[in-house]
């Protein structure tokens, strides 16, 4: 799997690709997740920056942690899905959020390649120094649950935060070849 797709950095090259992965996430009516990807593309360049900014700024607003953002594609440049790693956790992000958030658009989902998208996003935090990873999905989606669990994650404990059940797991981010 992991070697027809590829995390790039976020790139005006790859404009097109983006708009219409999140139309299509739009039109299904369902939430961008991650969160970077509900930011106002109307303006790409300044989309970029913003992306950029969240990366290298050392004085980001209050509750903002440092975070990169990656898109996955394929070889023939389809963009399938997006990854979120924050630097580290503040509270909240302890509580909900961890330390990556990822998706998949719509039509790509259930052919691997979350699994290959966590898989490429552990080593990019491993990179950053991450050697132990809080991911956190809602109990019910049993898909993100398994992604996680396929790529190491051990539940850690379950909770409710505004009346949704949440799953915190951990992964020890020895990144290899395995998957």
């Amino acid at each position: 799997m992991e070697d027809n797709v590829r995390l790039i950095e976020p790139t005006a090259d790859y404009r097109s690709e983006y708009l219409e992965m999140t139309t299509e996430w739009r039109t299904a009516g369902e939430k961008l997740i991650p969160w970077v990807l509900r930011f106002d593309s109307s303006n790409f360049h300044t989309m970029l920056q913003e992306l950029d900014r969240l990366k290298h700024d050392s004085h980001l607003e209050e509750g903002k942690v440092n975070c990169s953002t990656f898109w996955l594609v394929k070889q023939d440049r389809t963009m399938l899905g997006a990854v979120n790693i924050r630097h580290r956790l503040n509270a909240s992000l302890l509580e909900i959020g961890g330390h990556i958030g990822y998706g998949i658009r719509p039509s790509a989902r259930r052919q691997g390649y979350a699994t290959a998208l966590l898989h490429l996003a552990l080593r990019e935090a491993r990179i950053l120094g991450i050697d132990k990873v809080l991911i956190t999905c809602d109990k019910d989606n049993i898909g993100s649950a398994r992604t996680i669990i396929n790529n190491g994650g051990t539940l850690d404990s379950e909770y409710i935060v505004n009346g949704v059940e949440i799953q915190r797991y951990w992964i020890q981010n020895e990144w290899n070849e395995c998957c």
